[in-house]
């Protein structure tokens, strides 16, 4: 079973995950990894946070001589901003003090500020501010990069782009994952229409001009992924219930949908469900509404997935807040953010429909090994031919 756990803060020493359930034998590098989190921190609209920060990651455990050895994967990301933070988030003892430029407490609407504090009975939202950051989906990437490589060597490419910035909506595509994955790549806010694009950018400079924050859509698909994936069988180990919960997790995000999600509401059956075929030994669908899972199981067509991504809570126009030790009206905590981080959400959600996938795959095929696991596909596939 594919699961992973992360830790750190984001202005503490370092970004940590522990990954189980990665068969033995794949090639990985820090290399490959470094990839995906070079792509995550680029996109128009990213803060001054980027401008320090500069992900790479160290492979401490489960691999040796570039290959997995089958136990778990530990993996940690250096916070290039610690140096500036080591005494204000110190592991020593020690006390907060009011005049602490650092100490955080007045919430931010939109953020787990105010529910964080009393959930965990703190004073400082410092204390909240510095798990709840997006900065965690940096460990998120990299146990994606390792899910992605399991997938490739199964014959299943992941590609993510940007389909929406604020109100500025993209053109549909039929584009294969490799051509969104390099046409997204050449883009500043991950988008594959040149023209929504030059609006997109547009848009977030306005915002930013305003003091304000803008979300969007992002869109993942998975091709090559094999029929039968996931399950009808009980409610937890439907696939799409798993992709959605993982991509639901990703901070700022408001809803998730499959195929044509939301919009299927307002069509006729004639309209929404697929009509099937068959050539060449092999089913087929005529048209892919579903987005490639029908009763939580994957059919063989891509898996298509979209997410809605929340402005921001952290504006340079602060909102109305409250301050937690007078209880008096203030204007919100504000520091260093993002005016737009859509285009990184979109990275952050293929490492995720990515693990969730690699979850049902291993849980399907089972294997010790990369080759057993291959082998078990291969027999897979021969018998339903």
């Amino acid at each position: 079973m594919f699961r992973f756990l992360t830790a750190g803060e984001s202005h503490g020493q370092m970004l940590m995950a522990v990954i189980d359930g990665v068969p033995a034998g794949l090639e990985i590098s820090a290399e490959q990894i470094d990839r995906d989190l070079a792509r995550r921190q680029k996109g128009h609209g990213r803060g001054g946070r980027m401008k320090i920060e500069h992900d790479t990651a160290r492979i401490v455990s489960g691999v040796r001589h570039g290959r997995s050895l089958g136990g778990p994967i530990a993996l940690m990301i250096e916070n290039r901003d610690w140096q500036a933070w080591s005494k204000k988030m110190a592991v020593e003892p020690g006390e907060v003090e009011a005049s602490d430029p650092t100490a955080v407490f007045v919430p931010r609407p939109g953020h787990a500020d105010l529910a964080g504090v009393i959930k965990y009975g703190h004073a400082d939202m410092r204390n909240v501010l510095e798990r709840a950051s997006a900065r965690e989906t940096a460990a998120r990437t990299a146990v994606g990069a390792v899910a992605k490589r399991i997938l490739e060597e199964a014959g299943v490419g992941i590609a993510g782009h940007v389909v929406a910035i604020g109100s500025v909506q993209a053109r549909k595509t039929s584009l294969s994952p490799q051509e969104i994955r390099a046409k997204s790549e050449e883009s500043p806010v991950r988008c594959v229409d040149p023209e929504a694009e030059s609006q997109m950018i547009q848009a977030i400079d306005a915002a930013k001009e305003e003091g304000d924050t803008l979300g969007g859509l992002f869109e993942v698909i998975a091709a090559g992924v094999p029929v039968g994936l996931g399950s009808y069988a009980q409610w937890d180990r439907r696939l799409d219930g798993e992709i959605a919960r993982a991509v639901m997790s990703i901070p700022a995000i408001k809803g998730v949908e499959i195929g044509l999600g939301f919009e299927a509401a307002k069509l006729p059956g004639s309209e929404v469900h697929d009509e099937i075929g068959y050539e060449q030994g092999g089913y087929f669908r005529f048209t892919n509404r579903a987005g490639g899972l029908e009763g939580g199981v994957t059919n063989g067509e891509p898996v298509v997935v979209r997410a809605a991504m929340k402005p921001i809570p952290t504006l340079i126009r602060r909102l109305r807040s409250v301050d937690t030790r007078t209880k008096e009206p203030a204007p919100a905590h504000a520091e260093r953010s993002d005016v737009c981080a859509v285009p990184a959400a979109s990275v952050v959600g293929e490492a995720m429909v990515a693990i969730a996938l690699v979850g049902a795959l291993t849980e399907k095929f089972g294997g010790d090994s990369m080759r057993e696991l291959k082998a078990n596909m291969q027999a897979y596939k021969s018998m339903t031919e």
